[in-house]
Parts: C-alpha cells; sequence; structure tokens
C-alpha cells in the first residue's frame, strides 16, 4: 500500500472542509503516516522584484511532490513584501477570489512567512496557508525513510513551528491533514512549547547519536585510503539515476523533488583501476531553509569529508545558472566550498546541438552526460580520476613474482604511473599515501619524493 492509500487512525465526521465526514485526518500536525487520495488545490503566491508566473515554476513542483494540484498562480513585483500579509490589499483580494471561485484549499508563497504574517494571511483569506518553508519540509518528511532521517526532519519542522505557535493561534487546532500538517513526530495539537522544546532537545542527542554511527563507518572508509567522491546537486538533477548508472546501486529514482534523502555510498572503479567510493547525497534547492540545513548537517558532512565533489546539474532546467550557484552556495555554508569539482551536466538526451553548443560553451570545462542513456559516462570517469587530488608521495618498487595482490592493491588505492616487468618482478613506479606507504615500504627501491603541488 503506497503512502496515498494509507489508511489513517481516524475520521473527522464533522463534514467540513478541514476535516470533513469520513475525510482521513491527522493525529498530529508533523504525522507523516499517510497522503490524502484527492489532491489538495492549491493557489501559488510570489512576492519580488519583477516576478513573473513562470518564476513559480519551481514551486509549482515543489507542490506537486507534496501532493498537491497548483490551480492559479498570483505574482505580485514589489521590493519590500508588506509586514502584515506580505502581498498588498489589492493582490490579497485578488488572492481571496481565486482561492473561492477554484475551490481551492491552500495557499502557497514563495518565501518564507512570519507567525504573524501567517496568522493575518489565514483569517483573510479563509484558507490553509503554506510557505515555501514548510512545503520543503513536508516534501522531506513524506521521503525520510531511515532512522536519522526522519529525526533530522522532526529537527527542523519542530525549530519551524515553535516559533509559530502563538502565530498560528487557531490555525493550530486544523485536523485536515495534507501538506503541512505531516511529519514523523509524535506531536499533539495541543502541545505547548516546553513539550517541544523537550522534544528537541531529545532529538538533538538522538542525531548526535546516529552521527556517531555514521562517523564510525566515515572513518571505516577513510582508514581503507579509498578516496570519497560525493555526488551533490540541485534536487531532480538526475544524481540517483547517475549514481545508479556509474555503480548499478539501485537508488530510488523518481521524476519528483527530494525523492532520494538518506545518502548511499557504493565503490566505483575508475581508469587505470583507481577505486573511490561514491556517495549520492539530498539534493539542494534555492532559499533551502536554514532549519532543514543545520538538522542535516551530519550528513551534509559526507560532501564536506569528500576527497571530491561530483556536481550534478540539469542541463535542459531554464534556471541553470541559479541551479548552479545555489548549490554551490550550500556547499560553502557547509565547508565543502573549497573541495576539487566535477561538473556533470546531465540530461543531455533532452537537448539539441544549439543547446549542446551553448552549454559547452558556458561551461567548458564540464562534462555533458546522461545518466539515462550512459552518453558520456566514460567521460565523466575519466575526468573524475583526473580531478582526484593525488596521493603526495611519488615512489619506484620492485614487486617480486608471486605478490601481485601488491601491485593489485596499488592499482586500487594509489595511482600507478608505469610498470614494467624485470628479472627479479615487477618495477612499479606510483604516487601513494602515507597509509599507503608503510604498506608497501619494504618493497621502495628509491628514495621516496614528496610530491608539491604547484601554487595557483
Amino acid at each position: 500500500m503506497t503512502d496515498r492509500e494509507r489508511t489513517p487512525r481516524r475520521t473527522d465526521p464533522s463534514g467540513d472542509g478541514r476535516g470533513g465526514a469520513g475525510r482521513p485526518v491527522s493525529e498530529s500536525p508533523l504525522s507523516a503516516t499517510w497522503r490524502p487520495r484527492v489532491r489538495e488545490r492549491a493557489v501559488l503566491v510570489g512576492v519580488g522584484p519583477g516576478v513573473s508566473e513562470r518564476d513559480l515554476d519551481e514551486l509549482a513542483a515543489l507542490a506537486d511532490s507534496a501532493g498537491a494540484a497548483p490551480v492559479a498562480r498570483v505574482v505580485q513585483s514589489r521590493s519590500d513584501p508588506d509586514p502584515a500579509t506580505f502581498v498588498g490589499k489589492g493582490k490579497l483580494s485578488q488572492i481571496h477570489d481565486a482561492v473561492h471561485r477554484l475551490s481551492a484549499e491552500a495557499v502557497i508563497f514563495d518565501d518564507e512567512l512570519s507567525p504573524g504574517q501567517l496568522r493575518n494571511l489565514e483569517e483573510r483569506l479563509g484558507a490553509k496557508v503554506i510557505d515555501r518553508t514548510a512545503l520543503i519540509l513536508d516534501i522531506f518528511a513524506l521521503h525520510a525513510r531511515s532512522r536519522e532521517g526522519k529525526a533530522q526532519v522532526e529537527l527542523a519542522q519542530l525549530n519551524y513551528l515553535l516559533p509559530r505557535l502563538r502565530g498560528w493561534g487557531e490555525a493550530m487546532s486544523r485536523l485536515g491533514g495534507g501538506i503541512g500538517t505531516r511529519g514523523p513526530g509524535e506531536t499533539k495539537l495541543e502541545v505547548d512549547r516546553q513539550h517541544i522544546r523537550r522534544r528537541i532537545s531529545k532529538l538533538r542527542r538522538d542525531i548526535q547519536h546516529l552521527s556517531r554511527t555514521r562517523q564510525t563507518k566515515r572513518s571505516r572508509r577513510e582508514s581503507s585510503g579509498i578516496p570519497q567522491v560525493a555526488i551533490a546537486g540541485y534536487t531532480n538533477a538526475g544524481k540517483s539515476t547517475l549514481m545508479n548508472s556509474l555503480t548499478a546501486a539501485g537508488v530510488l529514482v523518481a521524476d519528483q523533488l527530494f525523492a532520494t534523502l538518506d545518502p548511499t555510498t557504493r565503490r566505483l572503479s575508475l581508469p587505470g583501476g583507481r577505486e573511490v567510493t561514491v556517495s549520492d547525497t539530498v539534493g539542494f534547492v534555492g532559499k533551502l531553509p536554514h532549519d532543514l540545513v543545520e538538522a542535516f548537517r551530519s550528513t551534509l558532512e559526507e560532501v564536506a569529508l569528500a576527497s571530491l565533489v561530483l556536481h550534478v546539474a540539469d542541463a535542459s532546467a531554464g534556471g541553470l545558472d541559479q541551479q548552479i550557484g545555489a548549490v554551490r552556495d550550500v556547499l560553502a555554508e557547509i565547508g565543502a566550498g573549497g573541495l576539487p569539482e566535477v561538473l556533470a551536466l546531465n540530461k543531455a538526451d533532452l537537448l539539441d546541438e544549439a543547446a549542446r553548443r551553448a552549454v559547452r560553451r558556458r561551461y567548458p570545462g564540464a562534462v555533458l552526460v546522461s545518466a539515462l542513456t550512459g552518453e558520456g559516462l566514460e567521460e565523466l570517469r575519466e575526468a573524475v580520476a583526473g580531478a582526484l587530488p593525488k596521493p603526495p608521495l611519488e615512489v619506484t618498487l620492485l614487486v617480486p613474482f608471486g605478490r601481485e595482490d601488491v601491485t593489485a592493491r596499488l592499482y586500487r588505492e594509489a595511482e600507478v604511473l608505469s610498470t614494467e616487468e624485470a628479472q627479479e618482478g615487477t618495477v612499479v613506479h606510483a604516487r601513494v599515501s602515507e597509509r599507503e606507504l608503510a604498506v608497501v615500504r619494504e618493497f621502495v627501491t628509491r628514495p621516496v619524493r614528496r610530491r608539491v603541488e604547484a601554487s595557483r
């Protein structure tokens, strides 16, 4: 049974639009145990200098991922939002008319609203109001599967909810469920600030414990001496498809935003025989809620501690520059901005020749690939191999016959520059790490040379 078909724990017999007769309602404003059979009709609202209806395309995709059906878009070009209602009086009247004319159940704003704005809008519009932050948190709640992922999402939701308890007032008694009311929490509608603070403290302790488990696994990978590559990119850019194409990882693939949250790690063999571990991480998005970045910091550290970032972008996206910029901003925020990066422009199969030439001119160092068809994957492997940090020590070894395991290990975990058969065995010229040197030191025939990186 899918999430959309799950039977809720109880129904509300009142018969109105917010918990109507026989309609499922959530026990908690943060419950993710079900999804409505009927998609919520929603009006999308965007405010900003020069904003247009096309600028709400991403918000529409987010709403679709959360189970809403956008029925109208309202935009207002203004530099400073109204402090009370975010939009001006005229636009507020237009939104009100659209809600009631189209029987919309929700109004979704493309920015974060203050508690006061949220309360005022719900009172004046007579409909559920959701801001961009709540929408993204809701999608994360739907897709979190692991214990750590669920705890991280709930922590972010509670940090978002805490200052809004007073602001929501009557809205906290909404029993209709749906977007903005899901999540893995057990919080009741009557919950007070103290209960939420206690829950937040417990979640932080749980996440800290789970992050220690993750650190143990990470330490094992680091002790192996195998470089780590982190796949990062804008949500729905095709990261999971690319991960599957490169490593046969079997990661969930869906044409949805934030379809996968829990990181997956697999090994990948590069040209020349060197091996790396590849981790698929959570997707990024513009205006990513700060609470979410903080809650997922332990997971995002997988990126910050990697040897290289494989940045996947959707080459067919209209806002490609903005998406690449948004990802790099988040990478900088989590301390991964200075890592070596390979930019993979995915979904090349959707581009015609003119668009391909334009993308190559715009990003001359990027690799154009199609994770779906396999185009460019070998070139991408070569680009990753070339961009990986080089081991610092150059050695010449004489590996005796019968110790082919040593040569195989060097191919896997070091960088073999050349091999030559000799009378006593195989002469191997390679670049190795300090750890690998300790393993092969007995075979070294010449003084070890430390490689010095050229200054930029």
